[in-house]
């Protein structure tokens, strides 16, 4: 396994790392979910990225009762603030009440005193900057956090929120989680340079697409699958997409890899990406993924590659 620093930080996280967004608590029981991660760790993984929201809290607590049987120092362990957890006018967004309140009961789903990354999960465009900064680098102190991050926030946000820190002496954001994945390269206009500027790491969420860049819609949408069950897909299963996606199966073909080994391989290349965060729902998804840190992409494969899923297409 590779480990990679997170931006200008002395963290250092597996490039492969795994995710509960879809499956702790929800697809996938706690045995299922146990075993996924005891895969993973023992692969080598050692960033676990979790939500408040995935699965109304359900996924932390799965993950916490399964991460006791671990050395709490070797996990980098993250959680996310913003999401609406209940029909409480306060209980959703980035104030100051709602991260405070949220983290604690983070830390208490997750059985541990501190989380390595909280992210916010998203812009609160009804709470002011500051008051966020200032309540993440305060959880900071606390030692309750040990690095904040953002996910997917406009370079022009990321780059307030250090012109905040900078003035305000803060603690600044260290990482950002956007989107990115061979159909959906937006980032690279100007969240990746701004990243790169100022020193944030970036570890990104739907490597894969859905699933799209595996090949597993290239003959249909199964009955059951996420294809079919979720809207977020909709817009990126086009005739467009999956003759690009076919022929790129036909490239990992080439190469003896599995195409969504190709599709995780290819973004380690990237510039400022300290990991992709995976899904899996057993042992043998989270060895397939891992085995992508391992290949090595000939320039002419990344040509290849960048002329079927061109920039800003």
């Amino acid at each position: 396994m590779q480990y990679r620093s997170v931006g200008r930080s002395g963290l250092r996280i597996s490039a492969v790392s795994i995710g509960g967004w879809v499956n702790f608590g929800a697809k996938s029981d706690y045995e299922a979910s146990k075993a996924v991660l005891r895969a993973s760790i023992e692969a080598g993984i050692n960033f676990i990225d979790l939500a408040d929201v995935y699965a109304r809290g359900e996924a932390e607590r799965v993950a916490g009762v399964a991460l006791e049987d671990y050395e709490r120092s070797e996990l980098v362990i993250s959680s996310k603030v913003f999401g609406k957890m209940s029909d409480g006018p306060n209980d959703r967004g980035l104030s100051r009440k709602h991260i405070m309140e949220s983290v604690d009961r983070s830390l208490r789903n997750l059985r541990t005193d501190y989380l390595d990354i909280y992210f916010c999960h998203r812009p609160d465009p009804e709470t002011p900057l500051e008051e966020t900064a200032r309540a993440m680098d305060d959880l900071v102190h606390q030692g309750k956090v040990l690095y904040w991050g953002t996910s997917v926030f406009p370079a022009a946000t990321l780059q307030r929120a250090h012109d905040l820190a900078d003035h305000r002496g803060l603690y600044a954001p260290r990482v950002e989680q956007p989107e990115y994945n061979l159909l959906e390269r937006s980032i690279e206009a100007d969240v990746m340079p701004a990243a790169e500027r100022l020193g944030m790491g970036l570890v990104v969420w739907s490597p894969l697409a859905g699933g799209i860049l595996t090949g597993k819609y290239n003959d249909g949408v199964p009955a059951g699958s996420r294809g079919a069950e979720t809207k977020w897909l909709e817009g990126k299963l086009t005739d467009d997409n999956l003759d690009r996606v076919r022929a790129f199966c036909g490239l990992a073909a080439e190469m003896s890899v599995e195409p969504g080994q190709l599709a995780l391989a290819w973004i380690l290349t990237r510039p400022a990406i300290s990991c992709v965060i995976t899904g899996a729902t057993d042992a043998a998804q989270v060895a397939a993924n891992v085995k992508a840190a391992e290949i090595e992409l000939p320039d002419e494969v990344a040509r290849k590659i960048d002329a079927l899923f061109p920039a800003g297409d």
